[in-house]
């Protein structure tokens, strides 16, 4: 039995893999950072405590292990790079690459020197290692408090790119600390982070190419191949010019991000997964190989290291980087206070330590042991107050504004315009580059692409929208276009229409998935667009003349081929749309889509069911 526990690296492995997702489903449900069970994980499975999770008995492969992870993982925050948004706080983002390295990088280091007594050697190691924050802790940071774009960004892209960045200089540094000499150190850094550009962007372009080619690539293996072109150009940018890797795992990330590549979604799906996968397996494996002695052995000074990070530091390199930026105090404070260490940050403190305890140092352990406390401290303090920091300094996103409309058609453009016209936000979503272009012709916000691509949702800023309309011809692609809407965007009311000429989804199918009918009915939204297009439908203004609380907007079949209830006039004159829980009382006053052809017949049945007539029609074509 002792022996199937001791100098297994394979049930290592598995054991670091599977702590690794529960301990991030836990942190989910209990809406804490995933990286704190992940640390205690570590440590409560390795040498110090249980001792099953034994990362010695890995030996080099630890060490290639980290590799193939980080490359996966900075490939995917490269995929999440949006440039056009970049170039709006290209200074602030420049100056964090280079003054904020300086800055973080002297500051650690005089920290250190200061409280712990430590030479400046290692002191600047440690100022080196603690550049990096880093995506897998930043960005589910901000995707929980949703803060304004310009700060998100800036977070965004410091986190991604500061990874290479850092990763560099601190090599560079350890090696001139182990005997090379300065001014080939100096040199090297530039180079390595070229080398990495170039090789990681031409990677990336071919990749980006050859995932738009499908004869190069068949439909079901796009993820596999990003997966394998992602491993071979980290391993080949490191075997040309050594620990220039994740700079080009970052680039050729952001350069298939940004070409719209086939089964975009697909794959940006599979590679979260499995970086969620390798996060939980790296700090389960990094923070087992951490021993407990050596991080209490810092005591209040390597707390007092931390804090002048946190407190002196960070806030005296955002203002040095934020000067004539555009940014407000209250931008500038929220900067200061999220800059939290991820995996990165683990994974070459490890290297660190592995190399310094090979040269005879002693201060590896302990120069491990402060980088993972900064880690603890930055994610735990951080990741629970930076919500509460965001609303006090009044930085979040202002939500719950304007409607979100997927579909590009005729009816979806005829519901955009009569919410347009009463200054209601509202932008459209289709993947038909006809339609949209028709959308633009008559002035109204659109976005082609697929609705459902992370990216398109950003740019239409689904995270700010009130409401969610799914309204094109299929009403399984409306149901799934909302639900994904819910689950990532938060949007508190949703619409999805359901048509009658198609059995796949009933109004019970959106009752139980918690979405609202779109116009009370199941409607033909084939036969209604051609209605618009054709310019065959008026819409009129008619307000209920009898009470009829409780009564919802059923229509019969034969109603439903002559009008159609779209929105309810609020008091404030702004548009509510029709669904299954509207309930037509006294004064209720509705927009009404007619067919033109037999308008008599229409107010002829809306007169006898006790509305009236609020003004004329006016025609509406699409």
């Amino acid at each position: 039995m002792d022996h199937g526990f001791h100098d297994n690296p394979a049930l290592t492995v598995a054991l670091a893999l599977a702590a690794g997702v529960i301990a991030q489903a836990v942190a989910r449900h209990l809406r804490i950072p995933g990286i704190v069970l992940l640390l205690a994980a570590g440590v409560v499975l390795g040498p110090d405590v249980a001792n099953i999770v034994q990362p010695e008995t890995l030996g080099s492969a630890l060490e290639v292990l980290i590799g193939f992870a980080v490359a996966v993982i900075l490939f995917d925050g490269g995929l999440n790079l949006h440039l056009g948004r970049m170039r709006k706080q290209a200074p602030a983002i420049q100056r964090l690459l280079s003054i904020g390295v300086l800055v973080t990088t002297a500051g650690g280091a005089a920290a250190a020197h200061w409280w712990l007594g430590w030479g400046w050697t290692p002191s600047l190691l440690f100022g080196t290692l603690v550049i990096v924050t880093g995506p897998t802790v930043v960005t589910p940071l901000l995707r929980r408090i949703r803060v304004r774009r310009s700060v998100e960004t800036i977070l965004e892209t410091e986190g991604v790119l500061i990874d290479a960045v850092g990763a560099v200089v601190a090599v560079v540094a350890l090696e001139i600390a182990l005997g090379t000499s300065l001014a080939a150190g100096a040199l090297s850094a530039p180079a390595r982070l070229l080398a990495g550009l170039i090789i990681g962007g031409a990677g990336g372009l071919g990749m980006g190419l050859m995932l738009r080619w499908r004869a190069a690539v068949p439909s079901g293996f796009e993820t596999i191949f990003t997966l394998a072109m992602t491993l071979a150009i980290y391993q080949l940018s490191n075997a040309l010019t050594p620990e220039s890797g994740i700079m080009a795992a970052i680039i050729a990330g952001a350069v298939v991000g940004n070409a719209r590549a086939r089964r975009d979604r697909e794959i940006r799906e599979f590679k979260e997964q499995l970086t969620t996968l390798l996060i939980g397996m790296l700090f389960v494996l990094l923070a087992a190989d951490v021993r407990v002695a050596e991080v209490r052995a810092l005591g209040w000074p390597g707390l007092a290291v931390v804090l002048s990070l946190m407190f002196v530091v960070r806030p005296v390199n955002i203002l040095a980087c934020t000067v004539r930026s555009g940014l407000n105090w209250r931008e500038k404070a929220f900067l200061s206070w999220v800059a939290p260490r991820g995996i990165v940050a683990a994974a070459v403190a490890s290297l660190f330590a592995e190399r310094l305890d090979h040269s005879g140092d002693h201060l590896g352990g302990q120069l491990r042991a402060l980088v993972f406390l900064v880690i603890a401290a930055t994610v735990v303090v951080q990741g629970a107050t930076a919500d509460g920091v965001a609303r006090l300094l009044r930085v979040r996103r202002p939500g719950a504004k304007g409607f979100a409309i997927l579909g590009a058609n005729p009816l979806g453009r005829l519901l955009a315009r009569l919410l347009a016209e009463r200054d209601q936000e509202v932008v459209l979503l289709d993947a038909n580059a006809a339609l949209c272009s028709e959308a633009e012709a008559e002035g109204l916000k659109v976005i082609y692409g697929n609705a459902m691509n992370e990216g398109i949702m950003l740019r239409a800023q689904m995270d700010t929208r009130r409401a969610a309309i799914g309204l094109t011809h299929n009403e399984a692609v409306n149901l799934l276009f909302v639900q994904k809407v819910r689950e990532d965007a938060k949007v508190p009311y949703l619409f999805s229409a359901g048509d009658h000429n198609q059995s796949g989804i009933s109004p019970e199918h959106l009752q139980a998935a918690d979405v609202r009918l779109l116009f009370g009915n199941e409607i033909d939204t084939e036969l209604w667009s051609v209605r618009a297009r054709r310019g065959r439908v008026v819409v009129q203004i008619w307000r209920r003349d009898i009470d009829a609380r409780g009564v919802e907007p059923r229509l019969e079949r034969a109603q439903r081929s002559l009008l159609l209830p779209l929105f309810t006039l609020e008091k404030d004159h702004r548009l509510r749309p029709v669904d299954n829980h509207t309930e037509f009382v006294e004064d209720t006053a509705v927009l009404w889509l007619i067919l033109s052809d037999r308008l008599q017949d229409a107010r002829a049945w809306l007169t006898a069911q006790g509305w009236r007539e609020e003004n004329e029609g006016s025609g509406t074509d699409s």
